[in-house]
């Protein structure tokens, strides 16, 4: 239930109303535009000052309060004196020195259709910009109504137009402009631009993210390609050994035991050789999607990432890292939006108060239409206040409220995991640094060990179970040396991706939240 007042002043044709001639010459005068403005006028005042008063007799208590506080850097262990650490740079794969990663990404940035859609969205949430801030502005149209109708006998309509057939006709054009007394059309706007804001943002999250996928499946490529490159050293490797059997089976030294074991050995790395082109093959199949080509457009691309060099890591939780995670900054922008949302939904509760005024002809009969005597005009104010909805208002205030809540607990899960993704990366680039000085020492070890192993089988000291174990370690440790450099620098990347991407926030688009106190 509702409360409706319409209070209008208007002027209607004569040419319309020919059974009001027996009604006394005072109730015919009519009134004069200046006279008709001045009146309406004097009623829009009336009607504001009514809800003025009435708007005391709204009451949204009741409802359900957000209760959820947005997480501070102060809370969650970010440190100001970490911000001293240089940011990534918006383009740092250009820092990799590799001219295929850098033409990949770039590619990848123009033409993924993920990208696009990411863009679309933004288009949208414009739209829906514009659309509400239409919604502030007068709105003014336009009508014609031209109809041959037969006038009912038993109706209102008083002979000689009662059972007769006449045109019934009217033009109008009319004006109305809500007055936003209350906020509810500025809160929406500002909704509207808040989640604009956020796909703006989540744009940039999606560049970030598209950008460390293909860095992370180049470095993966590498690491195939270097395995391939171990694989292909160690068959050459074996195929060594097993020519050094065979002499020593010619000088009665081995047995076809041996022999076998060096065959199968030779065999089995073959395999391996086969498996690891199948892997190159379908990462190369992966990056060619993540950049946005078909399968076979990059051909054999081959990475070339000898000159990387390490980034310095922050000493701390970055306090920056709010304005620097794109995901964060959307997920921020969310909050504002259902706050503004919760605004929209509290000024349901008051009056809502409409400017109406129109112009135009109307007239009985078709010849009369564009005659003297056929204008029509009117202005004045509409009043609309709820009184008894059920607690349908209130219902839906207490849910704008729960979705600040979820808002703000997204933000701060999202936040907590953002400081955990930093700190996960900087103690495994530490470790990792560790493990690779280790393994360098580990591989010199192996290969002196296998040199020496060697050697000895060849002058025949030593025994093919020896070099069979030497071997094996060698091949072991050079691989994991393969890996821990692929390791380091996906956590480059992950780093780099945790810390960002080199996305700054506008320090204008920053927004301001009570939803933080």
């Amino acid at each position: 239930m509702c409360l409706k007042s319409r209070l209008f002043d208007s002027h209607s044709s004569r040419a319309d109303k020919p059974a009001r001639r027996a009604a006394s010459p005072a109730s015919r005068k009519q009134r004069s535009v200046p006279g008709a403005v001045l009146t309406a006028v004097t009623m829009v005042g009336a009607v504001l000052a009514t809800a003025a008063m009435l708007a005391g007799c709204a009451n949204p208590a009741g409802a359900v309060a957000p209760s959820h506080s947005l997480m501070t850097p102060a809370q969650v262990g970010a440190s100001a004196s970490a911000s001293s650490t240089p940011w990534p740079a918006s383009d740092w794969w250009r820092g990799w020195g590799d001219p295929q990663l850098s033409g990949l990404i770039d590619q990848a940035l123009v033409q993924q259709p993920s990208l696009q859609s990411v863009q679309a969205r933004i288009t949208q949430a414009q739209a829906a910009v514009d659309a509400a801030g239409a919604a502030r502005s007068p709105q003014v149209n336009a009508s014609v109504d031209l109809s041959d109708q037969r006038f009912t006998k038993t109706g209102i309509v008083p002979p000689p137009l009662a059972g007769a057939i006449r045109w019934n006709n009217s033009a109008q054009i009319g004006a109305s402009w809500e007055l936003d007394l209350f906020g509810r059309q500025r809160a929406a706007l500002d909704s509207a631009i808040g989640q604009w804001r956020a796909a703006q943002a989540d744009a940039q999250a999606a560049r970030v993210l598209l950008a460390g996928n293909i860095a992370s499946t180049y470095v993966n490529l590498a690491r195939l390609i270097d395995a391939r490159a171990l694989s292909q050293q160690a068959l050459q490797q074996r195929e060594q050994t097993l020519a050094l059997v065979r002499q020593r089976i010619v000088a009665g030294l081995d047995t076809n035991v041996e022999l076998r074991q060096a065959e199968g050995f030779i065999a089995q790395t073959r395999v391996e050789l086969e498996t690891l082109d199948e892997s190159i093959g379908r990462t190369r199949h992966a990056l060619a999607e993540l950049a946005g080509v078909g399968p076979n457009a990059l051909g054999e691309v081959t990475p070339q990432l000898a000159s990387v060099t390490t980034a310095p890591l922050p000493a701390g939780l970055p306090a920056d890292l709010l304005g620097r995670r794109a995901d964060l900054v959307a997920l921020r922008w969310r909050v504002e939006a259902a706050l503004k949302d919760a605004d929209v939904a509290r000024a349901q509760f008051y009056p809502n108060v409409n400017l109406v005024a129109f112009v135009g002809l109307s007239s009985i009969g078709l010849d009369r239409f564009i005659n003297a005597g056929s204008e029509t005009f009117g202005a004045g104010p509409a009043l609309r206040l709820p009184i008894f909805d059920g607690g349908r208002l209130r219902a839906n205030l207490s849910a704008r409220n729960a979705e600040i809540d979820v808002a703000v607990d997204g933000y701060n899960a999202a936040l907590l995991r953002a400081l955990r993704e930093v700190a996960d990366e900087v103690t495994s680039l530490q470790s990792l640094e560790r493990q690779q000085r280790s393994q360098a020492d580990a591989l010199q070890a192996a290969e002196a060990a296998f040199d020496l192993a060697t050697q000895r089988y060849r002058s025949g000291l030593g025994n093919y179970l020896v070099v069979l174990t030497a071997e094996t370690n060698v091949i072991a440790q050079r691989r994991a040396a393969a890996d821990l450099k692929a390791r380091h620098l996906n956590a480059e990347v992950a780093l780099t991706r945790a810390l960002g991407g080199g996305y700054q926030q506008q320090i204008a688009q920053q927004p301001e939240s009570k939803a933080s106190a």
